[in-house]
């Protein structure tokens, strides 16, 4: 008799963003995977938005019983910034969205976090980050205690090989809270790290989206859409066929570990060089004796996981 396995428990922290859209669909409609809370914060837009903007994510994929808790409006230390100049005012360009009904739980996104892991066993919940880290940060600084609950941390930010997307030397979520990064990475916590060294490899292509478009379904003609809308300024930056899907390879290795390959290493975030703030230091090759922290991801079969992308987004009708 085969054993059933549970699903892997997730909460998934978020600033929606076209890329965060798209892994909060993957991951609602996947099975190996229980999303049981999303967490705001400001990033590619405001608090606000980005808060409107999951809840009307769960109304389109009919998943209005996944509590939305609001949390850090800006970040621990330093100024906010935002990125309207890609995702467009409302974050979700090409999406159409109609304002949603559903509302943000009046609990604060650390807070919750707080009391869901002061409740749990240890490794019971898997965090999803996919934007600034400013949330988790809080909640660590408040209550270390929670440390061992999480199973593992599975992130996008960083990068080493390709540059910076924001600075010359940052990626757009550790840049935009260095100080949260660094707490974060400091924390004793397994971490998988999804840079921009991997998310560059797997181009939106028209051929990888063709299939997308050809579901015929609202949500597939909406991921064309909102991909279509945030390509352009990759497009223009990079010269490259499409944008690079940063976001949903977090829920895709979680899925299909087998698609990417790394290695285990340091990572330490800078917070004090104004011409380098924000940017993680990989220590790929243990010239240091920093002690490993992350496994940071640099390799994925782009093909494959478009498939896996395109087979999983046909179950949202």
């Amino acid at each position: 008799m085969m054993t059933q396995v549970s699903p892997r428990r997730i909460i998934i922290d978020t600033d929606p963003g076209q890329d965060d859209a798209v892994a909060i669909l993957l991951a609602l409609a996947s099975p190996e995977l229980q999303v049981e809370a999303i967490m705001t914060v400001a990033g590619n837009v405001s608090l606000a938005q980005t808060t409107k903007n999951a809840c009307a994510l769960l109304e389109l994929a009919g998943r209005e019983d996944v509590p939305v808790f609001a949390g850090a409006a800006r970040p621990l230390h330093k100024a906010p910034i935002s990125a309207e100049y890609v995702h467009g005012e409302t974050g979700m360009g090409g999406a159409n969205l109609p304002t949603p009904r559903l509302r943000e739980q009046p609990m604060d996104a650390a807070t919750h976090l707080i009391d869901v892991l002061r409740k749990e066993p240890k490794g019971a919940i898997t965090l999803v980050c996919l934007g600034p880290l400013t949330n988790l940060a809080h909640a660590l600084t408040h209550a270390p205690d929670i440390a061992p609950k999480i199973s593992r941390i599975v992130a996008m930010g960083g990068a080493q090989r390709e540059g910076g997307n924001i600075t010359p030397t940052a990626e757009f979520n550790f840049f935009v809270d260095p100080h949260a990064a660094k707490i974060v990475m400091g924390a004793g916590i397994p971490v998988t790290l999804l840079p921009l060294d991997v998310t560059h490899r797997a181009i939106a292509t028209p051929a990888r989206l063709a299939p997308i478009a050809a579901l015929g379904t609202p949500v597939g003609d909406m991921v064309v859409r909102m991909l279509g809308a945030e390509d352009r300024f990759e497009k223009l930056k990079y010269g490259w066929e499409g944008g690079a899907l940063h976001d949903p390879l977090t829920i895709g290795w979680l899925l299909r570990p087998d698609l990417f390959s790394g290695r285990e290493c340091n990572v330490e975030i800078e917070i004090e060089a104004p011409l380098c703030l924000g940017q993680s230091v990989v220590d790929l090759w243990k010239v240091t004796d920093r002690l490993p922290n992350a496994l940071w991801i640099d390799h994925i079969d782009s093909d494959a996981f478009y498939t896996l992308l395109t087979e999983r987004l046909a179950r949202l009708v």
